[in-house]
């Protein structure tokens, strides 16, 4: 097994550093210039979209979930063990460096969030309650490739529903463990099946439970974190100030607290942001496309800001609270650990137990979301009920088994096949981008008129395979007969002069 889990890393860095972070770089900066820095320009309209009601059927019925709803979904996925144990790990191997390569690829990456996620809404297709949607849609209506949706959509099935939600529930059983403390061999299975009940209690509810319970979850487990955060950060003013250096000057190679050469530090802090914030990764997009929305690209913002929630707020007080803590890096603990010994140094040894608390918070959020992403791809290769029921047993499973499970083999694995997920979605958005530029066109000129931007088919003609968007403009909110038709001829009289 040890051999395995070397070859695991060896082949995963090679991945990386050769074929994945070019493009990631590469794409993420093209998208940045042809948008017009979209994902710094339109930062109030990310968080006006964010709050709009959620479009109703005839008979005043959802017609799926809302905006905020498929946001905390994927903020769901987003933040978890990648915010606290991915963040500890980018810091012990790559130095505070790495901290600042995690920022750039989620201001970059968040110009690839941005079209993924349009895209996601755009290709997206009608489900029994709901939508569903993904970078598996966009393949097979966008590209015409349904060989390489059914591709992408098993790599994300082993990914993330099996192996990060193993990892998930492995990080909760050890962070309980650690709290509690004493040698009770017994203890990690009984973690395990509760989660694993709690797990099956929520999944078999389906997608409206699920966006239930991260909504309550998400707002929650954040806020506690940061406030926790803070008061560490408090502690240690005098810190902030060589810290912030420390992250600048150590991105460049200089004075490297653990040596790392300056490529190493790059590649650390991409794929670790890359784990946490998803921006380009193909996950989020699954989320995003199961909202009720009147344009694409409100989706494509609202994911956006997802990635800057993820990475500008919960990453960087997990941050702060080592690098204000823990000034001398030299053979510090990889993961968790290095983020538990920074609060009990500071706070005392009840911190623990609010970590405990906190990370149960994050992670089972994270299974759920996971979970949801799953399933969506799922049903892309097949609707039977029996394939969607064995699944969610499966799920279950794995949870159960990975809090009891060693995480190194799995972290590896998960990073190789993490590095594929996201190489597909890039090519794939890449020859899709002017799709979206155009919905982007599109929207800001709605948005210059003065109006909530409405989006309907027939402005992509030419575009085959858009199953949702029908000519009936579909609104927010109570509006009359005669004001959706002239809405609906202001619209059409637009597209002609085109």
């Amino acid at each position: 097994m040890d051999a395995v889990n070397e070859w695991l890393l060896t082949w995963g860095d090679h991945l990386w550093t050769w074929a994945v972070l070019p493009v990631v770089v590469l794409l993420g900066l093209y998208f940045t210039v042809r948008s017009g820095v979209v994902q710094f320009r339109l930062i109030p309209e990310m968080f006006r979209t964010l709050t709009d009601k959620t479009p109703r059927t005839a008979s005043g019925a959802p017609q799926s979930v809302s905006a905020f709803q498929a946001f905390t979904i994927s903020a769901a996925s987003r933040v978890g063990v990648g915010n606290i144990a991915g963040v500890g790990t980018a810091i012990a191997v790559g130095g505070p460096g790495a901290v600042f390569w995690m920022w750039t690829m989620a201001f970059v990456g968040g110009a690839s969030s941005f079209i993924e996620s349009s895209l996601a809404q755009l290709f997206k297709v009608r489900d029994t309650d709901s939508f569903r949607g993904g970078p598996a849609y966009y393949m097979e209506r966008g590209l015409k490739a349904r060989w390489l949706g059914v591709w992408f959509a098993v790599i994300l099935i082993v990914c993330f529903p099996f192996a990060f939600s193993s990892l998930q529930a492995n990080t909760i059983s050890a962070t309980v463990t650690s709290s509690i403390g004493g040698d009770l061999p017994w203890l990690p299975w009984g973690i395990g099946v509760g989660i694993a009940l709690l797990t099956g209690l929520v999944v078999f509810g389906g997608v409206r439970r699920i966006a239930s319970v991260t909504q309550l979850l998400v707002p929650i487990m954040a806020l506690a974190y940061l406030l926790l955060g803070l008061v560490v950060v408090a502690l240690h003013l005098d810190r902030i100030g060589p810290v912030f250096a420390e992250i600048f000057t150590s991105a460049w190679g200089f004075n490297e607290v653990v040596g790392a050469a300056f490529g190493y530090i790059v590649l650390t802090g991409v794929k670790r942001g890359m784990f946490s914030n998803e921006a380009g990764l193909g996950s989020a997009p699954n989320a995003g496309a199961s909202a009720a929305v009147t344009h694409p690209v409100k989706q494509g913002l609202v994911q956006t800001l997802g990635v800057y929630f993820d990475t500008f707020l919960v990453c960087s007080i997990t941050a702060f609270i080592i690098l204000v803590s823990v000034p001398d890096l030299a053979g510090a603990t990889r993961g968790i650990g290095l983020t538990q010994d920074a609060l009990v140094g500071t706070l005392g040894a009840w911190s623990n137990i609010a970590l405990s608390v906190i990370i149960f918070l994050l992670a089972f959020s994270s299974i759920l979301g996971n979970y949801y992403y799953g399933e969506s791809n799922i049903e892309f290769i097949t609707t039977r009920r029996s394939v969607l029921t064995g699944y969610r047993i499966l799920v279950v499973v794995a949870v159960l088994a990975g809090s009891v499970a060693g995480a190194d083999l799995v972290w590896n694995f998960a990073d190789g096949v993490m590095g594929l997920m996201a190489l597909t979605n890039l090519i794939a958005i890449g020859l899709l981008s002017g799709i979206a530029f155009r919905l982007l066109k599109d929207y800001t000129r709605q948005r210059r008129e003065g109006r909530d931007p409405v989006f309907t088919r027939d402005l992509l003609s030419d575009v085959s395979g858009i199953e949702c968007w029908e000519d009936e403009l579909t609104v927010t909110g109570p509006i009359d007969v005669e004001t959706k038709g002239r809405q609906a001829k202001k619209h059409r009289d637009h597209l002609h002069q085109q």
